[in-house]
């Protein structure tokens, strides 16, 4: 997890921007005002409601939870390689241990049950399965998410597999990356072999997770692995993970006749920050590139209206046929939703391939924030759930992610206190409920995170665990929102 971007609105601190410091009493009815613009009503938290069969779950991805990083024939990965580069990581970590998941998946699973999820969302290593991307099968990986999901069956779990959450082989980077079009067929080749593997008792998949923030911030901006920023390198990134969306689908479909398949999107609800026609086509074109790109190729196999100019189909590498490959009916889509951006527009400068140039976005300001300074505004979840669902003909949605920092440690009694965590996830499940009344075919939600984690760039500074992480004995403490979180899944019901 972690959503792109980040430079638009890390200029903004607390200290200048005017936001609140999110706490347990952001949302009170009775604070001062009243409550803050874009959060839900007291009455609206008490009569939310969820049907019965409402799966819910939890996230994480392999290189945030499962350490082991060269362990029983795992292949390096881009975040390995990236990880264990002096200053790219802002605490000095990395993920070579992590939550050490690998080896104590058990624990974790029984962790769940305890809490009464239904669903739990993680990620394959490609590096473990197929450590040079591509060839031969490393079987001790292969075994590895297979002991995995047979536990969670046991434990009356549904696995949820995303396939692929950022860890690519360093092997397959050393080939060109993403903008390699060969990374398509490699890519559909490893969904293949899982499938067939573990399609009797994974039914739902996940190509991909925030395939965005992959090319982008990957090979547009440099701020992730493999840290390029050329941005002729992100465009053919784009189209590589497009069509290896496609060939994915298909791939996996192929594989296992259970398969139910969809994938993980990144979204950031787009709000016109004036009136003005500029604005409101701006905030459009921030939609469409941002939040739906990758849907719009799934679902009608082209590229949205989404760039300074006409869609750079050349310098993707677009090829007569590819439309037919991108198209797939997906079977569900998957939402993330951290905050909003209010966006305006501005011109690029002449011949500026970037398409990120053409508007500013901004961090929404209005709303209280988490401790890491994003602003919190529960209504915009339910704006975009509604949306989506408007747009593409109220197809069936996962929730793959909303969750909220916090510097959350143990008292001397051993409890973990955040009612800051509680109240974010009391009025965002609150919109979610509105939205599902109202028409939104939501099947699951999944909190992120079931502990504190390795959070990419910031590595363990942030923390977004319903669970504690002591790193020094790999003790999960269930905190407080965990145990409140617990009662929600059990009931249906948000003041259980």
């Amino acid at each position: 997890m972690f959503p792109m971007i980040r430079r638009i609105f890390l200029k903004h601190s607390l200290a200048t921007s005017g936001g609140v410091l999110f706490s347990g009493r952001a949302f009170a009815a009775d604070q001062p005002g009243g409550l803050p613009p874009g959060a839900m009503t007291q009455a609206e938290i008490a009569q939310a409601r969820f049907p019965d069969g409402f799966l819910w779950g939890m996230a994480t991805s392999s290189y945030q939870v499962e350490g082991a990083w060269n362990a029983d024939g795992k292949g390096e990965s881009i975040w390995d390689r990236f990880a264990h580069t002096p200053g790219k990581i802002r605490d000095g970590s990395n993920g070579d241990v992590a939550c050490d998941q690998y080896h104590r998946y058990r624990e974790d699973v029984a962790l769940l049950k305890r809490l009464n999820q239904r669903s739990y969302r993680f990620s394959t290593s490609w590096p473990r399965v197929l450590p040079a991307g591509k060839g031969t099968v490393n079987q001790k990986g292969l075994d590895y998410y297979s002991r995995l999901a047979d536990a969670l069956l046991e434990a009356g779990i549904r696995p949820f597999c995303t396939i692929y959450h950022w860890d690519l082989p360093q092997a397959l980077e050393d080939l060109g990356g993403w903008p390699n079009r060969d990374l398509a067929d490699y890519y559909a080749d490893f969904a293949a072999i899982l499938a067939r593997n573990l399609g009797d008792r994974i039914t739902t998949w996940a190509p991909f997770n925030m395939p965005w923030t992959v090319a982008y911030e990957g090979y547009g901006t440099g701020n992730y692995p493999p840290g390029k920023a050329d941005i002729n390198l992100f465009l053919k990134a784009v189209h590589t993970l497009t069509l290896a969306q496609g060939k994915a689908f298909r791939a996996i479909k192929a594989a296992s006749a259970k398969a139910n398949v969809g994938s993980a999107y990144g979204t950031e609800p787009a709000y016109a920050k004036t009136d003005s026609q500029a604005d409101q086509a701006a905030a459009e074109r921030f939609h469409a590139l941002h939040n739906v790109f990758f849907l719009e190729a799934a679902m009608r196999g082209e590229y949205p209206s989404a760039f300074p100019g006409p869609t750079p189909y050349e310098a993707m590498g677009f090829r007569l046929g590819d439309e037919r490959i991108i198209q797939v009916p997906l079977d569900w889509i998957g939402i993330h939703y951290y905050f909003r951006f209010m966006v305006s527009a501005r011109q690029p400068a002449a011949g500026d391939p970037n398409p990120m140039s053409q508007f500013r976005a901004e961090m929404g300001q209005a709303g209280p924030r988490t401790e890491a300074g994003w602003e919190i505004w529960p209504r915009a979840f339910y704006d975009l759930l509604m949306r989506i669902s408007r747009d593409y003909n109220h197809p069936v949605i996962e929730i793959t992610e909303t969750g909220c920092t916090g510097d959350d440690k143990p008292d001397a009694a051993g409890r973990v206190s955040d009612p800051h965590r509680i109240e974010f996830y009391r009025q965002h499940l609150a919109a979610l409920s509105r939205a599902i009344a109202d028409g939104a075919r939501v099947r699951a939600y999944h909190a992120w995170s079931l502990m504190d984690n390795f959070e990419w760039h910031h590595g363990f500074s942030r923390q977004y665990g319903l669970a504690y992480l002591d790193r020094q004995t790999q003790q999960r403490i269930v905190k407080d929102s965990g145990h409140w979180y617990a009662r929600v899944a059990s009931t249906n019901r948000l003041d259980a």
